[in-house]
Formats: structure tokens, C-alpha cells, sequence
């Protein structure tokens, strides 16, 4: 069988969707037995294929490092400890890799076929780069801290220790740009779980020998908590990213779906979550906001059951499964509560905990639900011939 050459023929509503011009080239490749096409822009962008900004701003922050030692005669540095290559490894990966995750992102603003940035109001800016941030530094402080079990009491002079600073920055500033030029509402959805996870599993561990599982979830913001503000700042933050997740997604949805009194009552429910959620934070179960703490917590909780009950009208195109999957999770948080306020099984730890994994799941999937929405505003075409 001779070799053929076939020509795919893209509709001229795709072409001006995409803003292609004649002297546009196109990639094909194939993956899965699927056709994928991609087009590269004439305008050459500094996000595109590029190593030089990581590498370069890791080397002059290798080489500034290696200054600042000398200066300061210093002529050995231990790993961890802390003035070491830990802290200096934390410190400058964290910030440099936070100003390329910033600079970047803005850059691909004006890229046409970033749906993203462009559905991200400025409003909402500072806690993406925040959140972003913070997921940089607890990766950093985690490998530090296994660096320093696996090399306890390694030491090193002062250019080896700025050749290890190099390669550490390159990786970040790698990882950073590279999440500025992806990021979407799946990778926010994603951020905003490892945020929440994180600050409440590191809260957990810091108060271990507190026994703060014989009193409450809540004992964690506390005063008589450790680092309670940790806490605290991590249910205000993932509240904030949460409402910068619903801004973009229903700022997107509506490119789609009409401007309805239904997507707008879902909108109001899902931001008086997220404000409740702020709320908690804000006002922690200590002996002065104890009552406006319950208060709120409750209110909460009414939001998240009013959402579920009403999902089914309020979100368009559901589907039975999902209508089925939320009831369940409903359901789920009627028996818990009967179960620990009325039969006692549940402590109140164990109820805290089964209601915000509940919630939480479901607002994820929710989330999920809605992106899905967004993707599935696809053309399709069937070419005869």
C-alpha cells in the first residue's frame, strides 16, 4: 500500500475561535490512538519552551549566595541548622521561585489561548501567588528536613554549598514557571486541597503531644494550641482560594450558560461557604469567641446541607448519579450529627472530622463538576470523504 498524504481541513469557526492565520503551523501528533493538533503562535512568547529564565536566575542567585559568604568569611556551612544551606535553600528557592511563579503568570495574560489568566480577576491574584507560595515553602522545608535525617551533620565549604543552592533553585524556578503556564481550575481545586490538608496535618502533628483529639477539631486554633494561628491561617487562606476558584469558574461558566437567578444562588451559596470557612479561622473556639465560633461552624454546616439539597435545580445538566452521590453525602451528615448529638456514639473529634471530610469532598466534586461544564464546551466535526 503506497504511503498517502491526507489534509486535515479546519472549519473556518475554529480558526477564528483560535485566531489561526494562513502562515500558522501545526503539530501533529499522536497519543493513544488519538489524533492531537496543536498550533504554534507566529508572536513568540518568553513562556514558551524556555530553560534560560530558571537557569539564569538560579545561577545569580548561586553566585550572589557565594558572595555573601565570602563577605561574611564564611568559609564552611552545616545542612540543616539555623544559618545553614537549609535556610538559605528555603529562603531563596521560596522567594525566587514565587517572583518567576508571578512574573510568568502575568506574561501568559496575553497569550490568546490562555482561558485561565484571563477569567482570573486581579482580585484574586494575590492568593493564587500566595497559595503557590506557601506549597513551595512546605516542599522545601520537607526536603530540607529529609536531607538533614538521611545526612545528619553534613557540612560543606562555601562553593559546593552555592553549586547545591544552584541545582535546588533550578528545580523550583523549573517547577514554578511550569505550574504558571498550566494552571487551570483543576490545578486550583488541587492547590486549594493540598493547602488544607497540609496546614490541618502539620497542625495535628504539632500538637500530638497536646492530646488535642481528647478535646476537638477546633482545639487546633486555639490559644492553648500550638502555632494555633497555623490553623487559623490555613482555613482563612484555603477560604480565600476558594473564592478565587469560584470567581473564575463561574465568570468561565457563564461564556456558556445564561446569566440565570439559579447559577447565581449557586454562586451566593458556594461564597457563603467559603466566607463561613474564613469565619472559623478568624474567630477560633477560645473562651472570648466561643459562641460566634459555634455560631458560625453551624451556619457552615446549614450552607453546605441547603447546597446539597438544592443542587439538583441549581446546577445545570446534572446527572442522577451525581443528584444520588450528594444526597448520600447529605444523608451521611444527618446520621452523623443523630449519632452525636442524640446517641453519643461519635465524640465530638470524630464528628468535626467525618463532617469536614464530608463537606469538603463534596464541594471538590462540585468544583470538579462545574470545571467539567467549562471543558465540555467543545466543536465537534465529522469529516466525510
Amino acid at each position: 500500500m503506497k504511503n498517502k498524504n491526507l489534509q486535515l481541513l479546519i472549519p473556518a469557526d475554529i480558526g477564528e475561535k483560535l485566531g489561526l492565520k494562513g502562515e500558522d503551523k501545526a503539530i501533529l501528533s499522536v497519543c493513544n490512538n488519538k489524533l492531537i493538533v496543536q498550533f504554534q503562535d507566529n508572536q513568540a512568547y518568553p513562556t514558551k519552551n524556555s530553560f534560560i529564565w530558571p537557569i539564569t536566575v538560579a545561577l545569580i542567585t548561586s553566585i550572589g549566595f557565594y558572595i555573601y559568604c565570602l563577605m561574611q568569611k564564611i568559609r564552611s556551612i552545616n545542612l540543616v541548622g539555623n544559618s545553614s544551606l537549609a535556610t538559605a535553600i528555603i529562603t531563596l528557592g521560596a522567594i525566587v521561585g514565587t517572583l518567576l511563579f508571578t512574573f510568568f503568570f502575568i506574561i501568559d495574560r496575553k497569550n490568546p489561548h490562555n482561558e485561565f489568566a484571563r477569567n482570573v480577576y486581579w482580585r484574586n491574584f494575590p492568593v493564587i501567588v500566595l497559595s503557590f507560595a506557601l506549597i513551595l515553602a512546605l516542599c522545601l522545608v520537607s526536603a530540607m528536613w529529609l536531607l538533614g535525617v538521611l545526612f545528619k551533620g553534613a557540612m560543606f565549604d562555601n562553593f559546593t554549598a552555592s553549586i547545591i543552592l544552584f541545582v535546588f533553585c533550578t528545580i523550583t524556578n523549573l517547577f514554578m514557571i511550569h505550574f504558571a503556564l498550566i494552571i487551570d481550575g483543576n490545578v486550583l481545586s488541587t492547590v486549594l486541597t493540598l493547602v488544607i490538608i497540609s496546614g490541618v496535618v502539620i497542625s495535628m502533628a504539632v500538637n500530638n503531644r497536646r492530646y488535642w483529639w481528647q478535646h476537638n477539631l477546633s482545639f487546633l486554633g486555639t490559644n492553648q494550641a500550638s502555632s494555633g494561628w497555623q490553623f487559623n491561617a490555613t482555613l482563612i487562606l484555603s477560604a480565600l482560594l476558594m473564592l478565587a476558584l469560584i470567581d473564575y469558574l463561574f465568570v468561565s461558566l457563564h461564556n456558556t450558560y445564561a446569566h440565570t437567578w439559579k447559577l447565581w444562588l449557586l454562586r451566593i451559596l458556594l461564597t457563603m461557604v467559603a466566607i463561613n470557612l474564613a469565619l472559623v479561622g478568624v474567630f477560633p473556639n477560645d473562651t472570648s469567641f466561643h459562641t460566634l465560633h459555634d455560631h458560625v461552624a453551624f451556619f457552615l454546616i446549614y450552607f453546605v446541607l441547603i447546597l446539597i439539597i438544592g443542587i439538583r435545580w441549581l446546577l445545570p445538566d446534572i446527572t442522577k448519579e451525581f443528584i444520588f452521590l450528594s444526597y448520600a453525602v447529605g444523608i451521611s451528615l444527618i446520621v452523623s450529627e443523630l449519632l452525636f448529638s442524640v446517641v453519643g456514639y461519635f465524640s465530638l473529634t470524630a464528628f468535626e472530622i467525618i463532617s469536614f471530610m464530608l463537606s469538603f469532598g463534596w464541594l471538590l466534586l462540585v468544583f470538579n463538576y462545574i470545571e467539567g461544564l467549562i471543558d465540555n464546551d467543545t466543536q465537534s466535526y465529522i469529516h466525510l470523504g
